[in-house]
């Protein structure tokens, strides 16, 4: 069976873990392995991803039976636009393939419109090949954006919507 499951503050370094697993497969041919290293401390610090939740972030993680297999993050109301914000998504690379993601924003999606949220979006990285699986899904891209994320490193992604 697989589900979503909201977590607690003490269930962060679970999190952390995750990204640290993940990320360097999914952007280790995007992102020199500084970039990715400064990003990983940057967001995934367990204090920082403490205050993402005390700002506001839902943090869940996705479970495969009794195995912790990815996570994401969301947020209501961004934007002053009553739009839900998916901060981040991801699965661990041996999970990916299996309709996972597409479970995971499927549940995102009810949740976003039991909350009378008026749509979704994201950001993604422009070489990011998640782009194609948020398309597929409906996603729109509808803008660029580059983002300093500090020590001289952007962020250079695509924004994207999926509108109700």
């Amino acid at each position: 069976m697989i589900h979503l499951e909201k977590i607690n503050k003490t269930q962060l370094a679970i999190i952390k873990d995750l990204a640290y697993a993940i990320w360097p497969i999914a952007y280790g041919e995007i992102l020199s392995k500084d970039q990715l290293n400064y990003m990983l401390d940057t967001f995934y610090s367990v204090e920082n991803l403490e205050n993402q939740m005390n700002a506001g972030q839902i943090f869940e993680l996705f479970f495969e039976d009794n195995k912790v297999v990815g996570f994401v993050a969301y947020e209501f109301n961004c934007n002053e636009k009553s739009w839900l914000k998916i901060h981040k998504i991801y699965l661990l690379p041996e999970n990916q393939g299996k309709g996972f993601g597409k479970f995971m924003i499927d549940e995102i999606l009810r949740i976003a419109k039991t909350n009378n949220q008026k749509g979704i979006y994201l950001n993604v990285n422009k070489y990011n090949s998640a782009k194609f699986f948020y398309e597929k899904l409906g996603f729109t891209n509808v803008k660029e954006e580059v983002i300093d994320i500090g020590n001289s490193y952007v962020m250079d992604d695509y924004v994207m919507e999926y509108l109700f």
